[in-house]
């Protein structure tokens, strides 16, 4: 998630905002799982840390489940004599088969062989470099493009308004996220892209700086495991799991920190499992 590593609490998988969060009051609770969805994240694995249970409750639901990874994943190693293009290849791998288990109870349900794409949803990738992603008008217009083609009535992507935020790809990957949203409901934004506007019902932004909406992800934490466990290419640099050690039990450890991290977003609005989000309505 945090491919640069660093700055993150040394007893949480990197960047995931845990303990004392910002709060102002009552969160909402449980949106009506929508028909389909579209998240966006700045590298392979931000999305099944940012919102992997409530996509997977929603697909469960029926919900048509997207997603847009915006770079490469290229800085996700710290190997320094690591072969660059061999890894590109392989978080795009990872991210397939993380969604394949995102999408696993509807796939199950409706007999696909849940290959991470197809009929259920897709993973596409834009191909920014990692760690020089930026919000410039080439980018908003990729991303308005496929809001428009998919028609999402959800948008997910990263807060770029958390504070004391280190990685600049999360916080570009969150302005051009919304900026791309402005850009697809407006007419007059891309209008040679010959695509009618779109306006998603909502937008949720994970790692909120001031969460205001709650999903429950009672019943998905260990798919959220699952999804995550797939990109084993991060296990050492944003996972905390280190070439020595014993992997069943380093495995469990990471679990355990998410279904903590799970259980504090939950504590917000008295779920006993959760995760929190700044939650905007057109």
């Amino acid at each position: 998630m945090n491919d640069g590593g660093g700055g993150a609490d040394p007893a949480t998988p990197s960047g995931l905002p845990v303990g004392d969060l910002p709060f102002t009051g009552p969160p909402t609770v449980d949106l009506v799982p929508p028909a389909s969805a579209l998240a966006v994240g700045a590298h392979p694995d931000d999305i099944e840390f940012g919102c992997g249970a409530t996509l997977a409750k929603w697909a469960a639901a029926g919900c048509r489940v997207e997603y847009l990874v915006l770079t490469d994943g290229s800085k996700g190693s710290w190997d320094e004599s690591a072969d660059l293009d061999r890894l590109i290849e392989q978080r795009a791998a990872e991210s397939r088969a993380a969604a394949a288990v995102i999408r696993g109870a509807a796939s199950a349900t409706a007999g696909r062989s849940g290959s991470g794409d197809g009929a259920h949803g897709r993973v596409q990738f834009v191909g920014r470099v990692d760690g020089e992603l930026v919000d410039g008008p080439a980018e908003r217009r990729e991303v308005a493009r496929l809001i428009r083609t998919l028609r999402p009535e959800a948008l997910l992507g990263h807060d770029p308004w958390r504070r004391y935020r280190l990685h600049p790809d999360h916080r570009a990957a969150g302005f051009l996220t919304i900026g791309a949203l402005v850009a697809a409901r407006d007419p007059h934004f891309f209008p040679e892209l010959g695509l009618a506007p779109h306006r998603p019902r909502v937008l949720l932004l994970w790692e909120a700086d001031q969460p205001n909406h709650l999903e429950s992800a009672a019943g998905f934490e260990e798919v959220k495991i699952a999804a995550l466990a797939c990109h084993g290419s991060q296990a050492e640099n944003t996972f905390g799991i280190a070439p020595a050690d014993d992997d069943a039990a380093a495995e469990e450890d990471f679990g355990s920190k998410v279904r903590r991290q799970l259980a504090a977003h939950g504590s917000l609005g008295g779920l006993p499992s959760g995760e929190a989000f700044h939650l905007m309505r057109p």
